[in-house]
């Protein structure tokens, strides 16, 4: 491979918004509360989860490790995109740009195979209610989370050698605001035709694979609401499946837009912002969707900060 050349230790520059200056104080305001409220709202989260025994089921096991992942995602990110923001200083360290890629890409591949997971368990909630228990034990459950964390780790050990060790030609300017995998292809001086194939085929596994089984498991699920007769059991099913749908809806539109496209026709300021989207605004309003309108997480907010003394009423 041509990237350990003289210079791939150098740090690099990650232009990220600052053609831009006025843009950057603005967006500095912005990512932090957002970072403020991504942190405030996924911690609130796993704390209930494991605190509330009411909430020792499978779909909070899950939600508790979607809001780990979210918490460890924007962190990876925003202290360096929030360093970067406030002063001139734009460089990242070459280990410090392989290891925010590697996370990135870890926690990233993770969490596109743990929301299909999600999805088989809300299938299995709505369509066979009487064996719930029984399917999703607590050992299928850690099986599950295992092997989301797994595929996320085997993606990032392929495509993050691949990609750092293209070669560049002493290039140091990353034109985003993060280590991304495709503004670092982008970057190179050679021929990327067998890193963009091995990506689109990751990127085909990892998205694609677990978009299709959360369709199918959406397909199941509104066969069986629409076979409910009655009103309050289909807006009970509805309610059951509704902010995961709306977390899934944009989790993968824009993941899947964006890397399911040559890094060749990659557009680099429209890729900033839908990257700024997915990793710092979606992580912040998660927990928003899934406790503004679920009774027993906001029950179990309200006993832990001592404001309800009995159970879950709304």
């Amino acid at each position: 491979m041509g990237g350990y050349n003289a210079s791939h230790l150098q740090p690099f520059i990650l232009v990220g918004f600052s053609d831009r200056p006025g843009l950057e104080v603005i967006l500095f305001a912005v990512v932090l509360v957002f970072y403020v409220l991504a942190l405030v709202g996924n911690a609130a989260i796993m704390l209930v989860s494991v605190l509330d025994t009411r909430l020792h089921t499978p779909m909070y096991f899950f939600l508790g490790n979607l809001s780990f992942l979210d918490l460890c995602f924007t962190t990876s990110i925003v202290p360096q995109l929030l360093w970067n923001l406030w002063g001139p200083e734009k460089t990242i360290t070459y280990h410090g740009c392989v290891a925010q890629l590697y996370i990135y890409m870890v926690l990233g591949s993770t969490e596109c195979v743990l929301l299909a997971v999600m999805s088989y368990d809300r299938y299995v909630a709505v369509c066979r209610p009487l064996h719930y228990t029984v399917l999703m034990h607590p050992r299928l459950c850690l099986q599950l989370v295992t092997m989301a964390w797994c595929c996320g780790f085997v993606n990032a050990f392929v495509m993050c050698p691949q990609t750092v060790q293209l070669s560049r030609c002493g290039r140091r300017r990353v034109d985003h605001f993060l280590c991304e995998m495709p503004a670092l292809i982008a970057m190179s001086c050679e021929d990327t035709t067998l890193v963009e194939t091995f990506a689109f085929a990751l990127g085909v596994a990892l998205l694609l694979v677990p978009l299709a089984l959360v369709l199918t498991s959406y397909g199941a699920i509104a066969v069986a609401v629409l076979r409910i007769k009655s009103n309050a059991g289909r807006k009970k099913a509805f309610h059951t499946c509704s902010s995961h749908l709306t977390v899934v809806s944009l989790f993968y539109g824009t993941i899947i837009y964006m890397y399911l496209q040559p890094a060749s026709s990659y557009s680099q300021d429209q890729g900033k912002f839908l990257t700024l989207f997915y990793t710092i605004v979606t992580p912040s309003i998660k927990p928003l969707i899934y406790t503004l309108r679920n009774k027993d997480m906001k029950g179990a907010l309200r006993r832990l900060l001592g404001w309800e003394k009995g159970g879950g009423e709304d």
